[in-house]
């Protein structure tokens, strides 16, 4: 009877353990809930009063009209061009260049970043360069991509690769580098070879970092497609930036700036989508 007892006793706490801890986890799951949406109330809140700042300084005279334009006017821009079709255009071809340069810059730098990880004496060797190339302007490397490819599709993707596939490279290897050197020891004590290292212990642990550089490499990739549609582009949104500012129609030119805005974070929340995935299948 007093075992009975205490084996009920024993499964009456731990029941009330687990009640517990799941009134606790509901706790913390609604606080999260509430935050993300204080966060995105305010969020929305202050992009309003951005617009409404703007718009109430253009009619008070407060900032040239016809510098910074206003929202009314350039959201009208904005609608005019869907109508007519050309900004369906002139996205579709950002967005390719965009996103080939993106994937490619990703994949080719982080297997630079394995290849210089893997043979010591290439990281020897190509580490100054590698310095000296991002620290030069990628616009002044754009008239010898132009030389070299041509004015067009190639030249700009070359143009946005010259920015992505250094800055993936150096932060993934940077990654592979800073991997605990007690876990490698492990691996090796039992026998492991180089390649099993790499695949068992350096790139598992550098993992988060290599999905993060996505996060990266989409701003970078933005950077190099518009500094190349600058320079050659016949069309593409930063093709439409060029020519409101030679026609002065400066509201082509903010209405390029929010379309690019807006499709640059659609793309960034996509990465942040993609990282969670494939962090919570790990």
């Amino acid at each position: 009877m007093l075992v009975n007892k205490a084996v009920t006793e024993r499964t009456a706490a731990e029941a009330s353990r687990l009640e517990w801890l799941s009134r606790r986890h509901e706790e913390f799951k609604r606080a999260k809930r509430f935050r993300n949406r204080a966060v995105l109330a305010v969020q929305g809140s202050l992009l309003v009063l951005f617009f409404a700042l703007w718009e109430a300084a253009a009619r008070q005279g407060w900032i040239d009209r016809l510098l910074f334009s206003y929202p009314s006017k350039v959201f009208r821009q904005i609608y005019a061009n869907m109508a007519d079709g050309s900004l369906w255009h002139h996205l579709g071809i950002t967005l390719g260049e965009t996103a080939t340069g993106f994937v490619l810059g990703t994949l080719l730098g982080t297997l630079l970043a394995v290849a210089i990880w893997w043979s010591p004496f290439l990281s020897a060797v190509l580490d100054p360069y590698m310095v000296v190339f991002n620290s030069m302007p990628k616009v002044a490397l754009g008239p010898i991509f132009i030389v070299m490819f041509g004015a067009g599709f190639i030249s700009i993707v070359v143009t946005t690769l010259s920015i992505t596939i250094i800055v993936t490279t150096l932060v993934v290897y940077n990654s592979f580098c800073g991997v605990d050197p007690n876990l490698v020891k492990v691996v090796r004590s039992f026998g492991a070879d180089k390649r099993q290292v790499f695949f068992k212990v350096i790139l598992p642990a550098s993992f988060p970092a290599i999905v993060s550089t996505l996060k990266v490499n989409v701003g970078m990739s933005w950077v190099g497609v518009i500094v190349g549609e600058f320079l050659v582009a016949k069309s593409g949104l930063g093709y439409l930036i060029i020519y409101g500012f030679q026609v002065f129609n400066f509201t082509l030119v903010m209405s390029s700036l929010i379309i690019i805005a807006f499709v640059a974070t659609a793309m960034y929340q996509l990465v942040v989508y993609i990282e969670k995935v494939l962090l919570s299948r790990r």
